[in-house]
């Protein structure tokens, strides 16, 4: 389904995309824009854009262990999300990302109910995250929706929260 609804503002649609289509590598692209001109507390240089990208990849966001979610918010490339399995019953959450100027209109909601629906398609009972505190509402968004903090459970250079939600 894709499309507007009755009022004639456009919805949400998310389907798997390969991580490597022009579309997905646009939206990670912003993703990465965003939260390492965070990091950095100014506008990222491409150089820093391109160093991000060689020290997270997106290994694992493909079949059969993996998927890269692409959301559209009408016909436009709005958002993503990524799962990949840690073990044959958890599953990891990556690449979580809305727009700026998307944010409030559902697509954080359909894209993680997409990503859950994901990983329990791949056998996983239980959905792990990790992310930074300087990423407020990303971290509010996620006890709002029943992730609970845990232990870390990686080292990931940028990792400052852990979260754990249970899908069964």
């Amino acid at each position: 389904m894709t499309g507007e609804c009755v009022t004639g503002r456009p919805t949400w649609t998310v389907r798997a995309e390969p991580v490597t289509s022009p579309e997905a590598a646009a939206v990670l692209r912003a993703y990465l824009d965003e939260v390492a001109s965070r990091w950095y507390g100014r506008p990222a240089t491409e150089a820093e854009l391109d160093r991000a990208v060689a020290d997270d990849p997106v290994d694992g966001l493909a079949p059969p262990a993996g998927v890269f979610l692409l959301g559209r918010y009408g016909a436009e490339p709005g958002g993503c999300a990524g799962v990949r399995l840690l073990s044959a019953d958890t599953a990891e959450l990556k690449r979580m990302y809305v727009r700026p100027g998307l944010r409030g209109s559902g697509g954080s909601a359909g894209l993680l109910a997409a990503a859950e629906a994901a990983a329990r398609g791949m056998g996983a009972r239980r959905i792990r995250l990790d992310t930074r505190l300087d990423l407020v509402e990303a971290v509010a968004f996620y006890r709002r929706s029943g992730f609970v903090e845990i232990p870390a459970y990686n080292e990931g250079p940028y990792a400052q929260i852990w979260f754990e939600k249970r899908l069964d």
